[in-house]
Order: structure tokens, then C-alpha cells, then sequence
């Protein structure tokens, strides 16, 4: 009973006996929980082999004998909180909200056998006995999420779908998809259809990260259609995951370039010539990037449109990140454009134009969303800024008065070799071990209670150069997403408690199906003998990191306005 993951805030066990579900269990909702109701009894009819029919909660008479289960609200309670008290003529859940009611329903499904995270019907004799408990649960942080990059490589609608539910699991609440990329574009644009028809595809990938890696000679592409996406969000949105899509510009932007030449760098001030480019076949930092004519941006504001009509929550991506300046330096047309817009030098570009986007994104009631690059410059005052280079963008974004979602890359980037096991496949980056995903706080040290009222919370990242398929995900994923949701939903700290939960937690997605990296090491089948890694040191990734973080500004050089 105590193996729950992540574990609740508290919980009462009674001294009497639980409730077993039977052929006579009805399932109740109040009006506003009918969609947590729906979702309990699909995941469990399949693997119970009970109608658990639904009822109306006037039907339920709660002084009776069987009392089923019972979802009622209580508008007092948070939208996210809940109580699940277990008798044993019933079950009672009471939430705030419709995300209140499904994340009690998620830990009532836990509370059950292992088996209830099958597909059918395996052991008919089964009892399905829930035991006798009180919780009273309520997550720390609000932004509990993960990225997902599926531009590198890319995954199947249904592979996300499965994801959504795996994390939905764990009461993670925000999937961030990682649409574009140098190597690939993954949505479907009506007004520009060559960003997949060009851009979708690339001819082959770099086989691991050393430099002269070689490719594989095999062509790889995919994106998802608009009706995919609008059934992605629906589907996430039922299991109360809010989905943030990100166009990263105006580096990381090669796919839109070898489709639309007129982006990229090399047109006169007439918007003609551009360089002649194939999507991106390597990895790593590349210096093509877009240009900043007033063409360009009105091409991005017409695709963030289209975006935003898709996805109707309240975060969208622009990414910013990892943007050579060379090519603006050292081209005629750009160095004009500097002089015309009464910029100081090129390096202003990138803040001028991911700002033109960001009020674009604003005037639609959105708020802009982009990595910690965007402290480089005076990123649009309603900007919330993803610190990835350690904690530093998150402290100096709390400074100038930013909300920030903290996704530290030596904490929770989840593409990093999980050991210093010879055998972790295609290494890359320092360890990353689920203790260490545990200990991850989003909040900075020594941050004040404004500042840590400003930090929405905290995210993994899972960037796929290296993960070439939903097998290669899971190993990076699982079960270090689990130490992510326990950290996010407030944990207490205890690693060894925790461990031994998920231990037995680790069941669970046995039977789901996940193919998790074992506590010992990889299986001989995770392993990439073939395909040279290339870990860092700490003493190397701290250095770069220095590098990296050189530019951010500090809140007297440039104030939030």
C-alpha cells in the first residue's frame, strides 16, 4: 500500500478492512467529475473484468451498506487537491476540481493489485481489495512537466499517446513538445506546406556524438498532421496534461530554411536569393540560422498563428536557444539591418526578434516561453524563462522579476548517461542518476519568497539524438520521471524511503509495458556497443556552462520593464 509514487502528501492507514470491488461496485460523480469517473472506469474494466457501472450520486445513498465509489466536490478545496478516504463499504474522493478527482483516481489505481495496469482480464480469481486509508493530497508545484523532443527524432502519434498516459500516471501535468529542429519539422503548417513536405524528412543521422561520427545512410522523417495534433491535446487535456508547443527560432531552424530558402541568410533587401540547404543530417550546434527581415518574422507570426489556434493552452515555445551570431556578422544585408533598427550590434537581432514574436504571442493572450538565451538580451515582460544551463538563468530571471520553470541540464536532462557503467548506451553528458533527479529543487538557493513565488516549477528534458525510437525513450525516461514527480509533487527528501518504494513501484510498469533501465544496469538489449558515447567530466561541463552563461545579464543591466 505504501509503495505510491509519488507519494501523497498525507496518509492516515485505518485499522479495519479495505474495500474489495465486486460486480455490485457503481461508480458516482458529481456533474463537474463525470470525465474522472469515465477515465476510472475504462483503465480498470479491462483489467478487473467489472462492468463498474456509473450512477448519478443521488443514487448512492451514503448511509447504506454499499456505497461504491463516490466522486464529490468540494469547490473548497484546491483545483488540484483531494481527499480518497477507503472504508470498507466504499470509497469517497473529494476534490476541488475535475484534476483533483483524476489524480485521486490515479493513486485509488495504484492502490490496487499490480494487475490493474493490465490491458485484460490475467488472473480471474483476483481480489481486488483496495485497503482501508485517508489521504489528504496537494502537489507543491503547479508546473510539473517534461520535454519531449521529437524534431530529432521523431515519434509516432501513438508513442505520444502512450507517453501522455505514462506521465498522466505519475501526475505529471505538462508535456512541452520540441516541434522543430535543425533536423526535422514536425507540424503540419496549412500556409506553408513545404515545412513537411522539405522539412519533415532528412536522408540519414550522425551515428552517436563524437565529431566524425558517421551517418547511417538511412532516411528518417514523420510530423503530425493538424487534426493529429488537435486529437493529441484533447487526448492530454482529458488526463488534465497541458500541452506547450515549441517552434525554437531563430537558431536550431535548418529544416524551415532548406524549405523556404528566403529565411535564411544571403537574400537582398528585395527578400530574394538564400542559401541552398538540406535539412540537417548531424548533431550539435549549427551556425545556419534565420535572417531578421521584416519577411521572416511576418512568416513566423503567420505560423505561431496556426499554433496557437492548435494548442489552446496558455504557454507557447519560441525557443531561442544556441544562436550563432556568425552569419549575422559577416552579412551586408544584416549588418544594414542593425543600422536601420538603431541596434548596437548584431547580437541585439536575437532579442529584437524573438521580442517581435513574443508581443505577437501576447496580443493573442498567450504567454511566450523560451530557454534562458532570452536573459541575453530584454525578453518581453510577460516571458517565463526555462533555465537549462544549470541554475543560473533561474536566479537572474528571478531577479529581474520573470516566472520561471527550472529544467537544470546537470539535474533532469534525462539524455544523459544515467551511470559511469561502460555499458550505458551512446554516453553522453555527466551521470544523471535518479537520486539525483530526486534531489532536484526548482526553487534556487537563497531565493527570497517573492522570488520563489515566480518559480512555476520544474521540468526533465529529453532530447532524442540518441534515442532513436519509443524503446530508446522509455530506458532514458524510466524510472528517473518517477524521482522527477515525486520531487515536483513535494517530497519529503527521504531518497531511501523512496527508493524502496519504487522498487515495488517499478511493477507497475512492468505491467504497462515499460522498458525502464534497471537499478543494476542496462539489460544486454539497451546497450549500444556499436555507437561510440561522449560523456563530460564535471570539471569540463562546469567550464562550458561558464561559457554558456557569460552573456546572461544581470537584473541592474537590463530591469524587467
Amino acid at each position: 500500500m505504501t509503495a505510491l509514487v509519488p507519494q501523497p502528501r498525507r496518509i492516515d492507514t485505518e485499522w479495519a478492512v479495505g474495500y474489495t470491488l465486486t460486480s455490485a461496485t457503481r461508480i458516482a460523480a458529481d456533474p463537474a467529475l463525470v470525465e474522472a469517473r469515465r477515465w476510472l472506469q475504462q483503465v480498470l474494466r479491462p483489467a478487473t473484468g467489472l462492468d463498474l457501472d456509473t450512477q448519478d450520486p443521488t443514487a448512492i445513498d451514503p448511509e447504506s451498506g454499499e456505497r461504491g465509489i463516490r466522486l464529490l466536490l468540494d469547490p473548497a478545496l484546491g483545483a488540484e487537491e483531494y481527499r480518497l478516504r477507503i472504508e470498507t463499504h466504499g470509497v469517497a474522493i473529494t476534490a476541488g476540481a475535475a484534476a483533483g478527482a483524476f489524480y485521486a483516481a490515479q493513486v485509488l489505481r495504484q492502490l490496487l493489485p499490480v494487475d490493474a495496469y493490465r490491458a485484460a482480464s490475467i488472473h480471474p480469481k483476483t481480489e481486488w481489495i483496495l485497503p482501508a486509508v485517508n489521504i489528504e493530497d496537494a502537489p507543491r508545484f503547479g508546473w510539473r512537466g517534461v520535454m519531449l523532443d521529437v524534431a530529432r527524432h521523431f515519434l509516432p502519434k501513438a508513442d505520444i499517446l502512450r507517453f501522455i498516459d505514462l506521465i498522466a500516471m505519475h501526475r505529471l501535468n505538462v508535456l512541452h513538445l520540441h516541434l522543430t529542429e535543425d533536423q526535422g519539422w514536425r507540424i503540419e503548417i496549412t500556409r506553408y506546406p513545404k515545412l513537411t513536405e522539405v522539412g519533415g524528412w532528412r536522408r540519414e543521422s550522425q551515428q552517436g556524438p563524437v565529431r566524425d561520427a558517421p551517418g547511417d545512410g538511412r532516411p528518417h522523417g514523420g510530423f503530425y498532421t493538424q487534426d493529429d495534433i488537435r486529437e493529441i491535446v484533447a487526448y492530454a487535456h482529458a488526463r488534465h496534461v497541458s500541452v506547450v508547443p515549441e517552434i525554437d527560432l531563430p537558431g536550431h531552424s535548418q529544416a524551415a530554411i532548406a524549405a523556404y530558402p528566403e529565411l535564411g541568410i544571403g537574400v537582398d533587401a528585395n527578400g530574394e536569393g538564400g542559401p541552398d540547404l538540406e535539412v540537417f543530417t548531424r548533431w550539435g550546434i549549427n551556425p545556419n540560422v534565420l535572417n531578421t527581415e521584416d519577411s521572416t518574422v511576418e512568416f513566423f507570426t503567420n505560423v505561431l498563428d496556426e499554433v496557437m489556434d492548435l494548442f489552446p493552452g496558455s504557454h507557447i515555445g519560441i525557443g531561442g536557444d544556441e544562436c550563432p551570431t556568425d552569419q549575422w556578422r559577416d552579412d551586408p544585408r544584416t549588418q544594414q539591418l542593425v543600422r536601420e533598427r538603431g541596434l548596437s550590434d548584431v547580437h541585439d537581432l536575437h532579442g529584437w526578434f524573438l521580442n517581435k514574436l513574443s508581443a505577437h504571442i501576447v496580443a493573442r493572450g498567450r504567454k511566450p516561453f523560451g530557454w534562458d538565451e532570452l536573459l541575453e538580451g530584454d525578453p518581453h515582460p510577460d516571458s517565463t524563462i526555462a533555465s537549462w544551463r544549470g541554475m543560473t538563468g533561474a536566479r537572474s530571471a528571478l531577479a529581474r522579476g520573470f516566472h520561471v520553470v527550472s529544467s537544470p541540464d546537470d539535474q533532469v536532462y534525462l539524455d544523459y548517461r544515467q551511470s559511469d557503467l561502460p555499458e550505458e548506451p551512446i554516453q553522453v553528458g555527466i551521470p544523471v542518476s535518479v537520486a539525483d533527479v530526486f534531489a532536484f529543487n526548482p526553487v534556487p538557493a537563497g531565493a527570497t519568497p517573492e522570488e520563489e513565488a515566480l518559480v512555476l516549477g520544474g521540468q526533465a528534458n529529453i532530447w532524442t539524438e540518441h534515442l532513436n525510437g519509443v524503446r530508446a525513450v522509455d530506458y532514458a525516461a524510466f524510472p528517473r520521471l518517477c524521482a522527477l514527480a515525486e520531487t515536483l509533487w513535494g517530497s519529503d527528501g527521504d531518497v531511501v524511503d523512496f527508493q524502496n518504494r519504487l522498487r515495488r513501484h517499478l511493477a507497475r510498469l512492468d505491467a504497462i509495458g515499460v522498458e525502464y533501465r534497471p537499478e543494476a544496469g542496462p539489460h544486454p538489449w539497451q546497450q549500444r556497443p556499436e555507437v561510440p558515447g561522449r560523456p563530460s567530466d564535471p570539471a569540463e561541463r562546469a567550464a562550458h556552462i561558464a561559457e554558456l552563461v557569460a552573456n546572461i545579464s544581470l537584473p541592474s543591466q537590463h530591469p524587467k520593464q
